[in-house]
This record gives C-alpha cells, structure tokens and sequence, in this order.
C-alpha cells in the first residue's frame, strides 16, 4: 500500500499510514476552530525517518485544509518550515499573520 494521509478528527490529528497493516508512520496534531485549523505538533516515528513522510503528511494535511476552505495557523515548526520550502501554500495562512509566522 502507499502511504496515505488521513484525518483523524477524533484525535484531533492527520495521520501518514504506512504498509498493509496501515501502521501510522507519523502524525500533526491541531485544534480545530470555527474556520481556522491551528497546527501545533508534527512527528514522525524516527523507523520511517529518511523517506519523505513528514513531507507527505504537511502536503496532505495542507490539502485537506484548502478543500475544507479553512484557514492555517502553523504555530508547529515542521509546518511552517515546509509552507516556507512551498510557497504555493502560503496563501493558506491569513496575510495579516504571515510575518508573525515568517513566510
């Protein structure tokens, strides 16, 4: 199975599933308010370390934001470092708080 990007809303996190088992590689925990979703903490289980799953969990958890029309607040530093990497995600953040964030 590939990875895969899910929203465990019940946890409050988006997880990167891994393998046949669906074995959860990592995950970035939020709070979730009215039309704004606040990214707190990013982590990877360091056995997946090295294989771009960080980066797929950012991406997807970015992406279902965007479709759920909310706005980003990436207090976590793994998230925003990868919004900087990607700029095209920047328009998630609200333009008033951007710098507050550096992007």
């Amino acid at each position: 199975m590939e990875p895969q990007v899910v929203n465990r809303p019940e946890r409050s996190r988006y997880e990167v599933l891994v393998g046949d088992d669906g074995e959860t590689a990592g995950f970035a925990e939020y709070f979730l308010s009215e039309g704004e979703i606040a990214f707190i903490h990013t982590e990877t289980d360091p056995r997946f370390a090295g294989r771009g799953l960080g980066g797929l969990l950012a991406q997807g958890a970015l992406d279902d934001a965007r479709a759920r029309g909310l706005h980003v607040m990436p207090y976590c530093p793994f998230i925003q470092g990868w919004i900087r990497k990607h700029p095209e995600y920047a328009d998630l953040v609200p333009e008033t708080c951007r710098p507050r964030f550096g992007l």
